[in-house]
C-alpha cells in the first residue's frame, strides 16, 4: 500500500513524491518495521509529509503550514527522520544556529497492504484531509458500484492510475495544494458485511 500526495498509495502499488526534483531520490521506500508504520499513520505526519512533497522546508517553515507549534513540528519530523521516511538536504547558519532543510527521503513510500479487514491508512487520512477542507472550495465526490469483468477492472484501474499520473506531471508547486485519492476495489460480499454489522 503507497501514501500518495505524498503520495502515498494502498495496495500493491507505490506512492510517489510529486513535484520535487527526484534525480536523486532513491526508489519506493518500503516500510517493514512497526516504527515506521506508526511513524506514517499519524495524520500529522501524513500532513507534514504532503508539505515536503514539492520541497525542503525547515522545522519553522512546516510549523507554519500545517499549523503546528513549533515543539510539535520538531517532534514529529524528527520521528520521520528516525523512520528514515525524511532526511536533512541542507543546512545553513542563521545568526549562528544551524537551521536543517528537510525533504522526502525517497521517490515514493510503500505500506503494506493491511489484509482484510485491517485499518487503511491512505484512506483514512484522505477522509480526514476532506472533512478538514473549506466547506466553500470545490471538490468532486463520487461514488459508483460497478459490476465488471477482471479485464474491466483492470483497465479501470489502469486508465485512473494513467489520468493521475498525467496530472501528477502537469502539477505545479507554485499553485494552491489538490489531492486526488481514488479506490477500485471489490467489496466484501454482501452476505459477510452484512454479518459484520451484527
Amino acid at each position: 500500500m503507497r501514501l500518495d500526495e505524498i503520495p502515498l498509495l494502498n495496495g500493491q502499488e507505490p506512492l510517489t513524491i510529486e513535484g520535487m526534483p527526484t534525480d536523486d531520490l532513491p526508489e519506493p521506500f518500503h516500510v517493514t518495521t512497526d516504527d515506521q508504520l506508526r511513524a506514517v499513520s499519524n495524520l500529522t505526519r501524513h500532513r507534514i509529509m504532503a508539505v515536503l512533497r514539492f520541497e525542503p522546508a525547515t522545522i519553522t517553515q512546516i510549523a507554519e503550514r500545517v499549523g503546528l507549534a513549533k515543539g510539535s513540528s520538531s517532534y514529529h519530523v524528527r520521528l520521520l527522520e528516525r523512520a528514515g521516511l525524511v532526511k536533512v538536504v541542507r543546512t545553513r547558519k542563521v545568526r549562528g544556529v544551524t537551521e536543517r532543510y528537510y525533504a522526502m527521503a525517497a521517490r515514493a513510500i510503500v505500506l503494506p497492504d493491511p489484509g482484510e479487514g485491517g485499518p487503511d491508512v491512505l484512506m483514512r487520512h484522505a477522509v480526514a484531509d476532506l472533512e478538514a477542507a473549506p466547506a466553500q472550495s470545490e471538490r468532486h465526490v463520487r461514488m459508483a458500484h460497478l459490476r465488471l469483468t477482471e479485464e474491466q477492472f483492470a483497465e479501470l484501474g489502469a486508465r485512473l492510475q494513467a489520468l493521475a499520473d498525467e496530472y501528477r506531471e502537469l502539477s505545479d508547486p507554485s499553485l494552491p495544494d489538490a489531492s486526488l485519492v481514488f479506490a477500485l476495489f471489490h467489496p466484501a460480499p454482501r452476505q459477510q458485511a452484512e454479518g459484520d454489522a451484527k
